[in-house]
């Protein structure tokens, strides 16, 4: 109860400069959370609050030893985590540095032009899957890549089937290489991927595959692969691979991931059918009392 009262207290001491404060603070990390949160972030941000909450419970439930224990693990645990995960912590800061500001205060390509960007990628990977083309191609999205964009060659061109079928053609000196395609362009070709080390993939799958999966696990891109073996239509996100896709469900997960529902269109929307719904039954309470 005493508690309680403190923070009544504090509450009625706060100015207004207060409030902005903290809605400022709430607003970067509701936007920048996004732009770290890859599988390894999460699985060590898991890992730091079940430590925490467990040293926690030793402190409620007085078990010294333990508790002890705990609190000299987290004394050192920052160190401990910069020295063990500093691949991870590099593309954090990576990523935050090269973020732009129009990413961080939400405003992205447009839609059409993304959709324009979907059908000719999608037109590329059928043809190439027909005429068995290996193909690797790696959208960037709140992750920069710029990593791994270092590794390859840039190349700054529109999106279009014609150029996505020249850079991997088969005697292409490109072909073999990752193409990242960023903010509705084809950045940069003949990148270098990190290898997926998962034993959850079959064991037929090659470098090609691993390497698209790679990056899907320790960032937020979206990976198609065209399979120069099968000609099989893969797509590889948040380190999941799904295998054996149709050009119609390639484009369909293209738009899910790509082009999300503007959450405006939503409101919108939503308001319109509340407007119609409420004319409605106004008009038939009308009739109803003639």
């Amino acid at each position: 109860m005493h508690g309680i009262e403190n923070i009544l207290q504090q509450l009625a001491g706060m100015q207004w400069s207060d409030y902005l404060d903290i809605a400022l603070v709430a607003f970067l990390i509701y936007r920048l959370l996004p732009l770290i949160k890859t599988p390894s972030t999460v699985r060590v941000a898991r890992a730091v609050v079940t430590v925490v909450v467990i040293a926690a419970l030793t402190d409620a439930l007085n078990l010294y030893t333990l508790n002890y224990i705990l609190n000299q693990f987290l004394a050192v645990g920052i160190l401990a985590l910069v020295v063990l995960f500093q691949p991870e912590l590099r593309r954090m800061l990576d990523h935050l540095g090269s973020v732009k500001l129009k990413t961080l205060f939400g405003s992205s390509k447009p839609l059409q032009e993304m959709e324009a960007v979907i059908d000719q990628t999608v037109m590329a990977c059928e043809i190439m899957s027909r005429e068995r083309v290996g193909a690797l191609i790696v959208f960037a999205r709140e992750s920069r890549l710029e990593e791994i964009i270092r590794t390859g060659t840039t190349i700054d061109g529109q999106v279009s089937e014609q150029l996505i079928r020249n850079i991997f053609f088969t005697n292409a000196s490109l072909h073999d290489g990752a193409m990242i395609i960023r903010d509705g362009r084809i950045t940069a070709a003949g990148c270098v991927l990190p290898l997926s080390g998962s034993d959850r993939l079959s064991a037929d799958l090659g470098t090609r595959h691993r390497a698209g999966v790679g990056i899907s696990e320790t960032s937020d891109a979206v990976v198609v692969i065209v399979s120069e073996e099968t000609g099989t239509i893969s797509v590889a996100t948040d380190g999941m691979l799904k295998r054996h896709l149709a050009p119609q469900t390639l484009q369909r997960l293209l738009r899910n991931a790509l082009c999300p529902e503007d959450p405006d269109q939503k409101e919108k929307l939503f308001s319109t059918k509340l407007v119609k719904k409420l004319a409605h039954v106004a008009k038939e309470k009308n009739d109803h009392e003639d």
